[in-house]
């Protein structure tokens, strides 16, 4: 983009002069190629349309592959495939209409994280329902008889279809122009910054941040300084329509209640999504409900425990899940353990106190993945491997890492096979073992160790109520990226929300995060 192109992009701003210098080009690029297309649509238009393809798609190629199962197979029931096929057809609106009562094609405009994972409850639950109703359907009328089996065939293809097909219809959505959202954040503060921080951190949210909106801006923390200062909420409503702003992050301004009242207000009319961060945001997790007195809405935190049935419950998945993975993965732990046998000495396992429930200690196992002399603890390395950690120390920019995440991302004391193990998180594996025997759940807060005890704090003793976990909260949402406050503030999030979906859907986004090797130390 040249100079004159630039300079059109911004006329007609009166703040021309202060934007100039300070907005970020990305930004700049974008609009530029936003004005160069003939017709540009905002992301839910994309996207509604996209998964409204990938259902349709996927429910007929359910239909068509239950009729050749049947028709393969004698004594299932042959029909007029014909008939039924066309039946079938014509009732495809009502299909459309049941996924969108559910709200299959409204989240992805409004939540900047929605994914399949999020949504595959209701694909479920919208299948089986609309199965049986059509099921119901054609045997009023008559004017098709599908058998139980070709049912069953059709609706489990369905859950299939339908969930790969809307995977696959955001990944290309999101690399259409139109995906892109400009956003600014309404106060530059520790909260905004630190919601900006998040937003650079996750570029699959599609977000373009174009800079922050305060008169009175705190110093921008460290990489955040090319971010554009925008002015003062007065001039919200121009630089909305300049820099075609389709969300805006309300994050505690200086407004008072009042003026932000009018902020929100004046944005009406333009056809935005507002996101508004909450006071006391840090108890506020994806569970939290809003109920009414009188018009005056609350929003209800559950108490910061499980209950009786609900451990146990809890406890009942963990036996499951884990023992069905050491059976499945029982090749792979064999392979591993091969391997970090034959790469260096030492025992194939390392185990770690930490901190387990009600201040019980606990031996984490993992792979070993440091050299034998390099690993800490009196069975390992003993004087030596404190005296390397150390030194190790002694630089200051890995002490300030460690002091961070207790983890160092190039750490020299790792073997070869460790570093894969690490880098793959396959070093966690034998942690299925503490789980069954009852020191681990699958999903709970960090296990950490006595010396992080203290940087708990006061919520020490509610986070050791439940048990540590293999994976957590926090480690979908930005793993060693996160700073040591985030992670705690996630894990009190996930206890106050625990609920067995919530449980199923940080597995599903944990082996999602593994895949992608985002964040992994």
């Amino acid at each position: 983009m040249n100079a004159t192109e630039r300079a059109a992009l911004l006329q007609g701003l009166e703040i021309y002069d202060e934007m100039n210098a300070t907005v970020d080009e990305r930004t700049l690029q974008i609009l530029d190629r936003r004005r160069r297309t003939a017709t540009v649509h905002r992301r839910g238009w994309l996207v509604r349309r996209m998964l409204l393809a990938a259902d349709l798609i996927g429910l007929v190629a359910a239909m068509l592959l239950a009729e050749w199962v049947v028709t393969q197979h004698e004594g299932l029931g042959v029909v007029d495939m014909r008939t039924e096929i066309l039946t079938f057809l014509l009732t495809l609106p009502l299909w459309v209409v049941v996924a969108k009562l559910y709200g299959l094609y409204d989240r992805d405009e409004e939540r900047a994280d929605h994914s399949t994972v999020d949504e595959f409850t209701g694909v479920f639950n919208m299948v089986t329902v609309s199965t049986w109703l059509f099921w119901a359907l054609a045997y009023v009328t008559g004017a098709a008889h599908p058998d139980i089996p070709k049912l069953l065939i059709f609706w489990a293809a369905a859950v299939v279809f339908i969930t790969l097909g809307r995977a696959g219809a955001r990944t290309v959505a999101r690399r259409n122009v139109s995906y892109l959202q400009n956003a600014v954040i309404v106060g530059a503060g520790d909260v905004g910054q630190l919601i900006a921080r998040k937003i650079l951190q996750h570029p699959e949210y599609g977000i373009n941040l174009v800079g922050f909106v305060d008169a009175q801006p705190k110093e921008r923390h460290e990489g955040l300084g090319h971010l554009a200062l925008l002015g003062g909420t007065e001039r919200l409503a121009a630089i909305v329509r300049l820099f075609d702003v389709e969300r805006v992050i309300i994050a505690f301004s200086n407004a008072s209640h009042e003026e932000t009242l009018a902020l929100l207000r004046s944005l009406k009319d333009l056809d935005i999504q507002i996101d508004i961060v909450p006071r006391l945001f840090e108890t506020v997790g994806p569970n939290v409900g809003v109920h009414m007195i009188e018009g005056l809405p609350l929003v209800g935190i559950p108490p910061l425990r499980l209950s009786t049935s609900s451990a146990l419950l809890k406890r009942t998945m963990d036996l499951l899940f884990a023992g069905l993975g050491l059976l499945i993965l029982s090749p792979v732990l064999i392979a591993i353990a091969i391997a970090v046998k034959l790469d260096s000495q030492g025992p194939v396992f390392y185990r770690h106190e930490r901190i387990g429930r009600r201040q019980r200690r606990i031996e984490v196992i993992k792979f070993r993945t440091m050299k034998l002399e390099a690993c800490r603890g009196e069975r390992y390395g003993g004087k030596a491997a404190e005296d390397r950690f150390r030194e190790l120390m002694n630089d200051p920019a890995r002490a300030r890492e460690f002091g961070e995440s207790y983890k160092l991302m190039d750490d020299p004391r790792t073997t070869r096979v460790g570093r894969f193990l690490r880098h793959t998180s396959l070093d966690e594996l034998p942690q299925l073992l503490n789980v069954v025997k009852g020191d681990l759940s699958l999903v709970g807060p960090r296990a950490i160790t006595e010396d992080e005890l203290v940087r708990y704090g006061d919520r020490a003793a509610d986070l050791l109520e439940v048990r540590p976990g293999v994976t957590g909260y926090w480690q979908i949402n930005g793993r060693s990226r996160l700073s040591y406050d985030d992670r705690v503030r996630l894990d009190v999030s996930y206890i106050t929300n625990w609920s067995p979906r919530l449980d199923f859907e940080i597995l599903a986004k944990t082996m999602r995060v593994l895949l992608s090797r985002r964040g992994a130390a």
